[in-house]
Parts: structure tokens; sequence; C-alpha cells
């Protein structure tokens, strides 16, 4: 696997004992970062964390709908669903 070049040399930070992670200065700056930020949290794979700044702030039920529905879109590749009828399927929905 070839190596990409980076336009910058990454900064380094380390995670706090309460799981908290510092943003260097420098990107908080260039970025407009600032207290109460709210930012969409991934993990594309098992060693990368991503960061997106959310510009115009969602509810969080929002966000968690979003995550479940990701989470359905890939049962569904996997063929991890269940088949059912469209009385129970609204049953269901009823109680999310």
């Amino acid at each position: 696997m070839r190596n990409e070049i980076l336009e910058e040399v990454p900064e380094l930070t380390k995670i706090s004992s309460k799981g908290q992670v510092v943003i260097p200065q420098e990107y908080r700056e260039k970025l407009h970062i600032h207290e109460g930020n709210v930012f969409a949290v991934t993990a594309p794979t098992e060693d990368m964390i991503v960061l997106k700044k959310i510009k115009n702030p969602m509810l969080r039920d929002d966000l968690t709908t979003l995550k479940k529905i990701d989470e359905a879109w890939e049962e569904i590749e996997k063929g991890e669903f269940e088949k059912t009828t469209k009385k129970e399927f609204l049953k269901k929905l009823d109680k999310w």
C-alpha cells in the first residue's frame, strides 16, 4: 500500500483520563472552533476517529436517528435483517 503524503504535518494530542481530547489551537482558530460547538464523531477504521463540525446544530434526537438509519443500512447490506408484515413493522415503529 502506498503512503500518501500529508499536506501538513499532523500535530499530536493525548486523551485525558476523562476521555477528552484537546484540539490544537492552530486548528481551533483555522476552523473557528469555540466552546459549545457540536461535532459528529465517527470511527471509520479501528485506528481512526473523524470529527465533523456541525455548522447548524441538530437536535440530539436527529443525530440518534441518523445513526440508527446508518446501522440499519449496514445490517441490510450484510443480509442481517428480518422480514415482517406491514402491521408488525408499524407496531415496532410505534414502540421506537
